[in-house]
């Protein structure tokens, strides 16, 4: 089987890049029963600690996602939560609705059995199917720790999976033969946003169920085009639709709702955030809506910082203000602040969908948002900016070193991401950092979108 053998993995980390510039990324799901190993998979496969690992069935309370690189192919890895053969929810019908559900939002699925012990009734169902459907699946045995532990694994077979890799996702056995397989798994690279113009804005619009994106997406459309209804989960699909507002086009992305783990039973809704992953993957700009009565939550948080990690820029649109006095919306707006002061950056817009009142401001807040985030600042403007915030206020010396920042230059856009080269780019503190990217702000604007600066050595020929 070749599991234990040596073999020296590459770090291989992903790239920061500009939005779009190596096409959508795949996304690979982990599925498989509770207590398999798939958060500790999760951790191996994305070189991270994020994922909680523990010895519990059901601790993963999250969906965690993470950058991953295998070779030369970026994917989007996604940890799920176990499937539950015990659950009674009438809609989910249990596994098999989690199963299908993981396979219309991903383009690879790894499935994961506990290596240690027979086949449960819930891993033939599961592997029934993911075997009915076209998906690629690649089979894991997990927890293969030593070679006498292989056998076990090796029943596994008996439900009929074409190739078997036994692993031990702790340890980091058989790893390299499962990162080839995902390698030769993955799908063809895909040219971002197939089928509308690419320099037309792509706009995400996420939020926790029943905010009111649906109705957003039909106001602004003019027409019924998506379900509405008040039951959270309505809509399961992330759907494109071009939109045409003053004269300027725009491409809407419509996705599920987005809602903590814990407060879903398992289930369609569940693979919300698959969906809002690839959403945000596919757009330039992202609208986070919140219901303005009930304010801005954790949740909420999480989903913005789904979008400032993926380098997009962010409106936040407070819908049903309407119902709200004058009072009431003010305080709605300062509590969003600080629950997203991480943010500060971003844009808030009043509005409510069901009356069409504040949508012209939220469009141009995404128009003016789509220009900052695709603006680009020449080298000597940016140079001349840098040595007056040097001049007034350079780096703290650190220990004994000088820190010295030689020039800036924007390398990327879409976000604008910019490259300072330092003798000690180690040891510029972060609180530096912070005041040059808002210095940043204040000179050259970049309203409404993140700025990445990144503070490199600097070589000899520089």
């Amino acid at each position: 089987m070749g599991v234990f053998k040596k073999r020296k993995r590459a770090a291989f980390r992903p790239q920061q890049r500009p939005s779009g510039a190596l096409g959508e990324r795949p996304v690979v799901a982990i599925v498989g029963r509770p207590n398999v190993g798939k958060s500790a998979l999760f951790n191996r496969l994305s070189e991270s600690r994020i994922a909680i690992v523990e010895d519990t069935p059901g601790v993963t309370r999250d969906r965690l996602y993470a950058d991953a690189l295998v070779f030369d192919r970026e994917y989007v890895l996604v940890d799920t939560g176990g499937f539950d053969p015990e659950s009674d929810d009438a809609m989910t019908k249990s596994i098999a609705s989690q199963v299908r559900a993981a396979l219309s939002e991903t383009d690879l699925v790894i499935c994961v059995y506990d290596g240690t012990v027979d086949p449960l009734p819930a891993d033939h169902k599961a592997t029934r199917l993911l075997r009915e459907t076209n998906q690629p699946v690649i089979w894991v045995a997990n927890k293969v720790d030593s070679p006498r532990a292989q056998p076990q694994a090796l029943q596994y077979y008996s439900l009929g999976v074409s190739e078997l890799h036994p692993i031990s996702a702790l340890h980091g056995h058989g790893i390299s033969e499962l990162e080839e397989a995902i390698y030769r798994a993955l799908p063809a690279p895909r040219e971002a946003g197939a089928g509308f113009d690419p320099d037309i804005p792509r706009v995400a619009i996420v939020g926790r169920p029943n905010a009111g994106k649906s109705s957003l997406v039909n106001r602004l459309l003019g027409v019924e085009r998506q379900i509405v209804d008040r039951r959270p989960g309505t809509t399961v699909d992330s759907v494109d639709t071009l939109l045409d507002w003053s004269g300027q086009s725009y491409v809407l992305i419509d996705t599920a709702g987005m809602r903590r783990q814990r407060s879903i039973k398992r289930g369609v809704e569940s693979l919300s955030v698959l969906s809002a992953i690839r959403a945000v993957e596919r757009s330039d700009v992202v609208v986070l809506m919140i219901d303005a009565q009930e304010g801005a939550f954790e949740q909420d948080t999480k989903i913005a910082s789904l979008a400032i990690d993926r380098g997009r820029a962010l409106v936040i649109a407070l819908n049903k203000s309407d119902l709200l006095n004058a009072k009431q919306r003010e305080t709605a707006e300062k509590r969003s602040r600080e629950v997203l002061s991480f943010a500060s950056w971003a844009q808030i817009k009043k509005i409510s969908a069901l009356s069409g009142q504040g949508l012209n401001a939220l469009m141009a807040a995404i128009s003016r948002c789509g220009r900052e985030h695709a603006k680009r600042v020449s080298t000597g403007e940016v140079n001349r900016f840098f040595a007056e915030v040097l001049g007034h206020h350079p780096p703290p010396t650190v220990g004994n070193k000088a820190i010295r920042l030689y020039y800036i230059a924007q390398t990327a856009i879409r976000p604008p991401t910019f490259a300072v080269i330092s003798n000690h780019p180690d040891k510029v503190h972060f609180s530096y950092q912070r005041y040059v990217v808002n210095q940043l702000r204040k000179r050259f604007g970049f309203q409404g979108t993140p700025i990445r600066v990144f503070y490199r050595t600097r070589k000899r020929r520089d």
